[in-house]
């Protein structure tokens, strides 16, 4: 009798422990989690933020093949800095792919702060090549259209012909300065 009892315990414990790795393998992937939703969640509220603040970057956003909005990068450094987001690529208003963005660098700062960007692509040419790409990474070939210096937009016709233009905006930390140069985009599972 007692050897009956001590297999039910050792079934009893070996079900319970494999359902427990199951429980916990599935909690380690992005199926069945809501991140995706607050994400765009961010975006839309990102959005809302930076057409009410800079109303030309509506005329933007309806000429781009494409925006990526990156709702909230944190930034922060001494000596060695980084920063690190999480947005959503929209086309035509849908959201398709949602990304990272990812920045290092090395030099004489120090602080934090956190701030917004979107990233118009204008082109389908600059739009296809962002999202073909393995880990795409922001040059000094970009056009900055809001670095939140001045409450003013400041395109013109060269910053509207240029194939990715960047606005930067509500920043806020001791840091100053915030730019996207040098930041790596790659896509991601949410």
């Amino acid at each position: 009798m007692d050897t009956s009892k001590s297999r039910l315990s050792r079934r009893a414990f070996t079900a319970s422990g494999l359902a427990a790795i199951g429980a916990t393998a599935a909690c380690s992937n992005g199926i069945g989690n809501t991140n995706d939703v607050k994400i765009d969640a961010r975006v839309n509220a990102t959005l809302n933020q930076m057409y009410d603040r800079y109303p030309g970057t509506r005329d933007l956003a309806s000429k781009s093949a494409g925006m990526l909005v990156m709702p909230l990068v944190t930034e922060a450094g001494f000596i060695f800095g980084g920063a690190y987001g999480r947005g959503a690529l929209r086309i035509n208003g849908a959201t398709v792919d949602y990304y990272a963005a990812l920045k290092g660098n090395a030099g004489l700062q120090m602080g934090a702060q956190q701030y917004s960007h979107v990233l118009f692509f204008m082109t389908d040419a600059a739009l296809a090549r962002f999202r073909r790409s393995s880990g795409w990474t922001a040059g000094a070939d970009l056009e900055y259209v809001v670095m939140d210096e001045g409450d003013a937009l400041t395109a013109d016709t060269n910053t509207l012909t240029a194939p990715v233009v960047a606005a930067v905006f509500g920043q806020a930390g001791i840091r100053i300065g915030a730019t996207i140069e040098g930041s790596k985009y790659t896509r991601i599972i949410p």
